[in-house]
């Protein structure tokens, strides 16, 4: 884990797990006042928790203003101002009782302040105690096994059905259009995989670090799965095309230069793209695993990815094969 104090991908998806903000809410007990349903702090309140002056504080609103209030540092004015002067203690309003404007911060900007904060022993505790909950949150509702945690949202077996189904059309063509060559399927398949990753089948199993008994595909999320299923369907359509205009089975060296026509399409750019960042930014959080070729994919987990694989609809496999429901889905798509 990088330091937090310099590293905003990493705080910001800290402050993006709502599962993990409530749970540091409840232990970190750092005060504050309920104000419009949500605790928040003046800055009086903040210098005090953190130990540090009130111009340090505007020293980091001015340089991390943005993320701040992104994350919910606001100035309160008006209607909202009064409100808060009338809940409070004026001893909590440093800026004096006159003043139009009021800064306040939520607790989730609060832990945003700590985790930017360089010259604060009390911030420097709070990062390492939040560090500890988030790492327990993810264990809590993973039961511990974060290799799969890909299959607990919940288009995962679907996405996953779909693409054993045209992995066999995929295949199928393999065998019927391209001259035999033991290392056919496994050329062709890293081909795919190259394309959408920029890794090969034995480079995406060291980063994920996976045993040889391990299915890649059972790693990876509903997305790529879909992705890999466009790829194959389409490759095997025009290799179909192809065969039949040239009247034979198509060399290796032929195969690969039609996919290399077929995924150059424009068709694909949005989509390797999303899966990209997807894949990088979504294994690096959860998995603590760093596809080096995908760096610059990189971004912050958005708050929805947290409710997928961590929140209510989110699933272990076993309980999602129990599932009546599922079952009746799978058999519709098995009858079609």
């Amino acid at each position: 884990m990088n330091d937090l104090t310099t590293a905003q991908l990493q705080r910001q998806n800290i402050l993006n797990n709502r599962y993990a903000l409530q749970a540091a809410e409840q232990h970190l007990q750092l005060g504050g006042v309920v104000f419009q349903g949500q605790t928040v702090f003046t800055k009086q309140q903040v210098t005090a928790l953190f130990e540090v002056s009130d111009a340090t504080v505007e020293r980091y609103i001015s340089n991390h203003g943005e993320e701040l209030k992104g994350n919910g540092y606001q100035l309160l004015k008006g209607k909202n101002l009064k409100e808060f002067k009338d809940l409070v203690d004026v001893s909590l309003i440093n800026e004096g009782n006159k003043a139009p404007l009021l800064g306040v911060f939520s607790f989730r900007a609060v832990l945003n302040l700590a985790m930017l904060l360089t010259e604060s022993e009390r911030a420097k505790a709070v990062r390492s105690r939040l560090l500890d909950i988030v790492m327990d949150v993810l264990a809590e509702r993973t039961g511990g096994h974060t290799k799969y945690i890909n299959q607990r949202d919940e288009h995962y077996l679907i996405a996953s059905f779909q693409e054993e189904s045209y992995r066999k059309q995929f295949t199928d063509a393999l065998d019927h259009f391209v001259v035999e060559n033991q290392w056919k399927y496994v050329r062709f398949t890293n081909l795919i995989y190259q394309c959408i990753f920029r890794e090969n089948a034995a480079e995406y199993r060291q980063v994920l670090k996976l045993a040889a008994k391990d299915s890649i595909r059972d790693t990876m999320y509903s997305e790529v799965l879909t992705l890999i299923a466009s790829l194959e369907t389409g490759l095997a359509h025009e290799l179909e095309k192809e065969f039949k205009r040239l009247g034979r089975k198509l060399s290796m060296q032929e195969g690969a230069a039609l996919f290399g026509q077929f995924e150059s399409h424009p068709l694909f750019k949005p989509f390797i793209l999303d899966a990209r960042t997807k894949m990088a930014s979504r294994d690096l959080e959860f998995r603590d695993a760093l596809h080096h070729k995908l760096e610059a994919y990189i971004q912050s987990v958005p708050e929805a990815d947290f409710d997928r694989f961590l929140g209510e609809t989110s699933k272990s496999l076993e309980d999602r094969l129990s599932d009546p429901a599922t079952l009746a889905v799978f058999k519709r798509l098995k009858d079609r």
